[in-house]
């Protein structure tokens, strides 16, 4: 089975994904829309002073999923991630981030400008090191997981 084809098809389809932080033992989840490149790292964008940014900042170890809305009688498919999170500063990685986002939700060029002001919404970079599809993707299997090992982070 072609996890890494599944995981892809399926972020495609998704524009928000709740984002795991932590700080003192202290679990947060928030709602952001995100990107993605050709090698799978997720991009977002965020205020330096949201609490998610925050923590990582004190923990870039991160969590998540993107999970299509469904029905009832629907059986949900889920792609979850872990990975490690870092603020883009200037330089060639934030302008991919930009890029990413640019096309995929349509932002203006002034996204780019507004992260030279500290107090505006700034880029983030997941590397994500472990994808996880859960959902029904073999005929009698059910609520089966699998993984797609991305990086050793």
């Amino acid at each position: 089975m072609d996890i890494e084809r599944i995981v892809r098809e399926n972020i495609a389809k998704t524009y928000h994904m709740s984002l795991g932080t932590s700080r003192d033992n202290k679990p947060w989840v928030c709602e952001v829309h995100f990107a993605y490149d050709d090698e799978l790292n997720l991009y977002f964008r965020s205020l330096s002073s949201r609490r998610h940014s925050q923590e990582i900042v004190d923990n870039p170890n991160v969590a998540g999923n993107i999970v299509r809305q469904h029905t009832l009688d629907e059986y949900p498919l889920g792609v979850y991630f872990e990975g490690i999170a870092e603020q883009l500063g200037p330089g060639e990685a934030r302008q991919k981030a930009f890029e990413c986002i640019k096309e995929r939700l349509k932002a203006s060029d002034d996204i780019l400008v507004e992260a030279d002001n500290p107090e505006g919404h700034q880029f983030y970079k997941i590397t994500v090191s472990k994808f996880f599809v859960f959902g029904k993707l073999e005929e009698g299997k059910g609520g089966t997981k699998y993984e797609l090992k991305l990086h050793d982070k």
